[in-house]
């Protein structure tokens, strides 16, 4: 198993009207590398955007297909982690890393 660097542990963050939701209870949702796991993702997290994390969930969205315009497409799964942060905390996705 490889090491994984501090800033490839994550690879972008989610953001769609779920998401966004989740911001009020100060969550907020990674999109993450299939190797990552909670213990790596909360020291990385901590040390890259200077919070507090309280709460890691994982999720791993599976591979599908999808009908698109009469043809069958393959969508790929990825793995995401909701980051649930210490109350009065936030991350501010808008101005990047």
């Amino acid at each position: 198993m490889r090491k994984i660097n501090l800033y490839d542990s994550i690879v972008a963050p989610v953001i769609t009207e779920k998401s966004t939701n989740l911001s009020s209870l100060n969550k907020i949702v990674f999109k993450v590398v299939d190797s990552a796991n909670k213990i790596n993702l909360k020291k990385n997290i901590e040390k890259i955007f200077k919070v507090n994390v309280t709460k890691i969930n994982i999720i791993n969205k599976k591979n599908r297909t999808k009908v698109t315009r009469g043809r069958t497409v393959k969508v790929k799964g990825y793995k995401k982690a909701v980051v649930t942060l210490k109350k009065g905390q936030s991350i501010d996705l808008t101005t990047g890393i």
